[in-house]
């Protein structure tokens, strides 16, 4: 029985059902994937020698079967490097640019080479942690929707943001929304998770190289008729900018600005 709950998953959410009820296993993000289910990890990756073998190890243990897209935007830290020795990983696909273009250009980039049922949006630095994916996909794969965003303000336990942080964020995501007609809590999260024929359709439209992508993203989205976006609570552990953070004012005033423009 022991053997069948760890290597039949039908049998192990059965089980689990049944023992927990179909509500705790809804909270819990205990369902089953369909068969040869595929998600598209898309990495932009800058100067993050550190951080990247622990993510990648976090990626493969998230208990969701992953192709790992990885693009290098130019490092200088050694990353490269060793990212080159990576090549033989078959669940890895690594792709360079020969110089810096930011977040935006990486992720136009990795949309391009995704070939998933869905696609979802990872940093490179830890701030957001893989053991979300399950709960992220839930929404796309039990009930219908086309994309989910991954909210670190939404009610329940979560790391506190610096206020310095948070108001930034509170004040993007409340002008996209009147332009948007969207109610999110969190419009400039990284996790955000698409079908693939979603991503497909506005990827080759995206302009913006740096983090203006976000609200671009979001723009887009709502010009999609009959749309379900849904936002479900994740974890965040904030690093400063010691540590190696990128985002800056200048950045802020741009996404201001890309809520008009697109």
């Amino acid at each position: 029985m022991l053997e069948s709950l760890c290597e039949n998953e039908d049998v192990r959410v059965e089980f689990l059902t049944q023992l927990l009820g179909r509500s705790a296993c809804r909270e819990l993000a205990i369902y089953r994937l369909p068969d040869n289910f595929v998600l598209s990890v898309v990495v932009p990756v800058y100067n993050e020698v550190e951080t990247l073998p622990k993510l990648i190890a976090a990626i493969r243990d998230c208990g969701v079967p992953c192709q790992i897209i990885l693009v290098d935007d130019g490092s200088t830290d050694g990353t490269r490097e060793m990212l080159d020795g990576w090549r033989d990983q078959t669940d890895l696909k690594i792709i360079f640019h020969e110089q810096n273009q930011g977040k935006g250009a990486a992720l136009r980039t990795g949309f391009g080479q995704a070939t998933g049922d869905a696609v979802i949006i990872q940093d490179a630095d830890l701030e957001y942690s893989p053991d979300d994916y399950r709960a992220l996909l839930q929404p796309i794969v039990t009930e219908g929707a086309d994309v989910v965003y991954g909210s670190r303000f939404i009610p329940g336990s979560r790391n506190v943001p610096r206020l310095r942080h948070y108001l930034p964020n509170k004040i993007l995501t409340w002008w996209s929304n009147l332009f948007t007609n969207f109610l999110l809590t969190d419009m400039e999260t990284c996790y955000k998770v698409f079908r693939l024929e979603i991503i497909q359709k506005i990827g080759p439209t995206l302009q913006e190289k740096r983090f203006g992508i976000e609200p671009e993203l979001t723009a887009k989205l709502s010009r999609i008729k009959g749309l379900e976006l849904r936002e479900v609570p994740i974890r965040y552990f904030p690093r400063t900018y010691e540590e190696g953070k990128k985002i800056g004012w200048r950045d802020g005033f741009r996404a201001l600005w890309c809520v008009i423009r697109y």
